[in-house]
């Protein structure tokens, strides 16, 4: 087994035992060094956007000391769902390998097939129908972010 995935099978069974969260784990490595491993800690939280691959990415870009981290690589036992897949991408990374995929995970209870389905317009959602307000002044945000000369990129 791989080893980076093995260790990213232990930390799920361990979460899962405390009943911090499901059974999800990932493992961050930079150059052959683990550089995070984390659980799902959903139930631990009360956070819902506390998935395995969001708690390794959190505590490896705190480690690195840097948001953007393209010189990692993620394990994740099960394939990401779209919020983790998006912060995947937020960070940089670019090599993604994992073991169970959605229609597994769908299985055991965790289906984000109606999440898939808003992103691609097959679903409705109260959320696809937001009420639109302050634009003026929330686009105005914008307009001082672009006059920040201090301002960093991310």
């Amino acid at each position: 087994m791989n080893p980076y995935m093995q260790l990213a099978v232990e930390a799920a069974k361990d979460g899962m035992e405390k009943n911090l969260g499901g059974p999800f784990g990932a493992v961050i490595v930079r150059d052959g060094e683990v550089i995070a491993v984390a659980h799902n800690e959903v139930l631990g939280t009360n956070d819902p956007t506390a998935h395995a691959e969001v708690v390794a990415l959190r505590r490896a870009t705190a480690k690195l000391g840097r948001f953007h981290i393209p010189d990692c690589e993620i394990y994740s036992t099960c394939e990401p769902c779209p919020m983790c897949l998006a912060a995947i991408h937020w960070a940089g990374i670019t090599k993604l390998s994992f073991g169970a995929d959605r229609y597994d995970a769908a299985v055991g209870g965790f289906d984000d097939e109606f999440i898939y389905r808003i992103v691609d317009g097959t679903a409705e959602s109260p959320l696809t129908q937001p009420e639109i307000i302050d634009e003026e002044e929330c686009r105005d945000l914008f307009h001082r972010w672009n006059e920040k000369t201090d301002r960093i990129m991310y």
